[in-house]
């Protein structure tokens, strides 16, 4: 069922958290919570979650994130888990079986972010895709798929990047292209608090006070 809005510019936002044993009750999920938390910190517009807690199995990510896309409608869609070299490891062969285009910066920005933390950020396999759609009642849509790493703080530090000392941002986080992306994709235009993390946009595509 599509997802009714409350207001023109409510973000609708997927979120995806792949475990075998978090989905299986062998301990809390981490991910979802996580990555609610940092959209509650970062989202000045209004925004509703739709969530999906799946095992390490392609078949399950991919159903996910079709049905948050193409059912409910979501803009944005987070996914956390699943990215590293291990054999069960395919959230990002799930996420590229299901798009149709790549957005290859995210990825690169992500594993920049993490290396300034651990050398082993190059065994991240993260991607960002493009799913275009028809929505049930017709009407075109698409959406931004994230794939995000597993632990919150990873995720927080991937998203509004890192910052100096004196709060000055000197590695910019992913998120603040996300907004003007979403835009540029036809969905709703999304504000974010500037002191978690900055959307940037050219000017003529900021939208007058």
């Amino acid at each position: 069922m599509t997802a009714q809005r409350s207001h023109p510019d409510e973000l609708v936002v997927g979120l995806v958290s792949v475990s075998d044993r978090a989905s299986a009750g062998v301990y809390a999920d981490q991910g979802i919570p996580g990555l609610k938390d940092w959209l509650a910190r970062a989202l000045f517009s209004p925004w509703q979650a739709h969530e999906r807690l799946v095992a390490d199995e392609r078949p399950q990510i991919e159903a996910a994130l079709v049905a948050l896309v193409d059912e409910v409608g979501c803009d944005l869609v987070l996914t956390t888990g699943g990215t590293g070299p291990a054999r069960r490891d395919v959230t990002p062969e799930a996420t590229l079986a299901v798009s149709t285009r790549e957005m290859p910066g995210f990825g690169e920005q992500m594993r920049r972010i993490s290396l300034e933390f651990v050398p082993t950020a190059i065994l991240s396999r993260q991607v960002a895709v493009l799913r275009e759609v028809q929505l049930p009642d017709g009407a075109p849509h698409a959406a931004l798929i994230l794939n995000l790493p597993g632990q919150p703080k990873a995720i927080a530090e991937t998203l509004e990047g890192l910052k100096d000392a004196d709060g000055k941002s000197k590695l910019p986080g992913i998120f603040a292209a996300v907004p003007y992306c979403i835009q540029l994709i036809g969905g709703p235009y999304i504000e974010t608090r500037a002191e978690v993390v900055k959307a940037f946009r050219p000017k003529n595509a900021i939208r007058a006070a």
